[in-house]
């Protein structure tokens, strides 16, 4: 075994005791493309720590019930999506919390329901981006809020669907706030922004919902 400063080599032997796993099983997912082609000294062939991060990674998620197969488009996935720098920006968001999360805990929010089909479209979204062998999700409040609507039976598809509407509601209010501030402000961005633009949303949704009840239980009901 190589040891550096940050970080450690192993062999093809020794990764395969570091997983867990015998070696025959190491190079059958190095051949289906499951791990990253190992470092080359002459014959020698170097794995490191994010080798020995990636299979820990497909034991667990073996674990949850997904295929090898689905693990490979899982892989290719979080390999073409966008890294954390870029789903953050300019920097990090003023006011949530992002969450790093290995794939199998993301998998656990999410039982089910966390496809390659899914994923992609939440990196498209903006709502995860990748750093090494991590996940990062922009918002711990977003994230929360996902999960409890996939355990009251809403779709992960049907959930990004909506949060890619609301991202369009929400872009337009804030247009609308900030020129309607920085029309009467000096400042780029009057303190009283925030709390005042969540106040007035929050009042107007609250009474947009009372309204849209109101109407479903005055509505007349089909007949039995």
């Amino acid at each position: 075994m190589a040891e550096g400063r940050e970080h450690r080599e192993y062999r093809m032997e020794e990764l395969a005791k570091e997983a867990g796993i015998p070696v025959r099983t190491l190079r059958f997912y190095r051949e289906r493309g499951l791990i990253s082609p190992p470092r080359r000294e002459g014959r020698i062939a170097w794995y490191d720590d994010h080798h020995l991060a990636r299979l820990r990674t497909i034991a667990g998620l073996l674990e949850r019930g997904h295929t090898l197969t689905g693990i490979a488009d899982l892989a290719r996935t979080f390999e073409s999506g966008r890294d954390v720098a870029e789903v953050l920006g300019l920097g990090e968001p003023t006011e949530e919390t992002p969450v790093r999360l290995t794939p199998e805990q993301l998998a656990d929010y999410f039982e089910g329901e966390s496809t390659p089909e899914n994923l992609a479209t939440a990196m498209e979204l903006g709502y995860l981006g990748t750093d090494g062998d991590e996940i990062v999700h922009i918002s711990r409040r977003l994230l929360e809020v996902s999960a409890e609507l996939v355990r009251e039976g809403v779709p992960l598809a049907t959930v990004l669907a909506s949060g890619r509407r609301v991202r369009e509601h929400a872009d337009a209010l804030a247009d609308l706030f900030v020129a309607t501030l920085r029309t009467h402000s000096t400042e780029a961005e009057p303190p009283q922004l925030r709390p005042l633009a969540r106040a007035v949303v929050d009042a107007e949704l609250s009474m947009a919902l009372d309204r849209r009840l109101r109407r479903d239980a005055e509505a007349p009901k089909p007949p039995e």
